[in-house]
């Protein structure tokens, strides 16, 4: 926590930034307000992490301000040298996986023993609420067809490691949501190919078994090797166990900012109707896994961590599958807009339901 008159001074730094980025932006173009909208992303991100109740939203805007950087930048997050910085996304997803193996144990797959009820409604919803949702909105968005793919691409995607954040600042069945993660997450390779094929191939070609391929390159070897650490060394080395989550989050950031660049022109020209639909398409994921479950007649906790799991999906991983594709600056639009912002209405759902008690008895246990 920082210290309050550093935060206080941070707070009005950033309120001053705020009032002259929208000023210049009106007045002279919001192309001249480059330093002004970077700077108040990021001392807007300091600034909350000195307060209790907005620290959860400082990564969010970190991420906001990640973006901005590429959009007025992306010369820079291209290549340097002849090196194109699009080839290290596939190994920071990777390193992802990793950090997501090295927190898990088989512990976490008990889960499908003591509540298959809810687990296999929430892998059920997971795979099949957000890829519908996907594929109508790409067939009614009058997108380009590899820009349309993306939000398919999303939307068939397993939930990441987000959601089990989430769920815990929820009061929701933490338990149940990282086993619904972890499930999702191996049957990606098998599931995340079939419905790309079904319900992406009208929009780009799909390589269903290359695909596949490619996602237990990304996924599986790298969540196993996490699991090995695991098994071997956990609590042996405390400080790679409180770093992976650090370099996890700024692996998210940079895979961000390259795709963002390497998009900026496709995500100018359609950016305010692509964000009004990955809008749509989380807050839908959250409404139609919530009251799923309360058909199911699950508890009030169960439901509100199936809603989050559907909600929240694996951005990094669909960037890196576009990446595996050679279509990260369009089939990687969708992804890489529908990450800042799942962030922020998980972080503001989470705290919606933190302050809203949960019924001792539901009639929907």
């Amino acid at each position: 926590m920082l210290n309050p008159r550093i935060t206080k001074s941070l707070s009005i730094l950033s309120i001053a930034l705020f009032v002259g980025a929208v000023g210049t932006s009106l007045f002279l173009g919001i192309e001249y307000a480059s330093f002004l909208w970077i700077g108040f992303f990021f001392i807007c991100a300091l600034s909350f992490l000195g307060s209790e109740k907005l620290k959860g939203y400082a990564y969010s805007m970190m991420i906001f301000g990640s973006v901005a950087l590429a959009l007025y930048f992306p010369q820079y997050f291209l290549e340097y040298q002849g090196f194109k910085f699009s080839a290290l996304i596939v190994p920071l997803i990777q390193v992802i996986m990793f950090g997501m193996g090295t927190s898990m144990s088989i512990k976490d797959f008990l889960g499908v023993v003591k509540m298959p009820k809810g687990v296999l409604i929430g892998v059920l919803c997971q795979f099949s609420i957000m890829p519908f949702i996907g594929f109508t909105l790409a067939k009614l968005s009058g997108f380009p067809p590899e820009i349309a793919a993306g939000m398919i691409l999303i939307g068939c995607s397993p939930s990441g490691m987000a959601s089990n954040v989430m769920s815990f600042l929820a009061k929701a069945n933490l338990a149940l949501s990282i086993t619904v993660t972890s499930i999702t997450t191996l049957l990606a390779p098998f599931v995340t190919p079939f419905l790309m094929g079904w319900l992406a191939g009208e929009f780009v070609a799909i390589d269903v078994v290359d695909m596949m391929f490619s996602i237990v390159k990304m996924v599986i070897i790298p969540i196993g090797a996490g699991l090995v650490f695991n098994y071997f060394l956990r609590g042996k080395s405390k400080w790679l166990d409180d770093l992976m989550p650090i370099i996890s989050m700024a692996a998210i950031a940079l895979i961000l900012v390259v795709i963002v660049a390497a998009g900026r022109d496709s995500l100018l020209d359609i950016g305010p109707m692509l964000i009004v639909m990955v809008i749509f398409h989380n807050l839908a994921g959250y409404l139609l896994g919530y009251w799923s479950s309360r058909l199911f007649r699950l508890s009030e906790r169960d439901c509100r961590t199936i809603a989050i799991e559907v909600g929240m999906q694996n951005g990094g991983l669909a960037s890196g599958i576009a990446k595996e594709m050679g279509k990260i600056a369009t089939v990687g639009l969708a992804p890489a807009v529908f990450g800042p912002f799942m962030n922020v209405s998980g972080s503001i759902l989470a705290s919606y339901w933190h302050k809203k008690p949960i019924p001792e008895e539901s009639p929907y246990t």
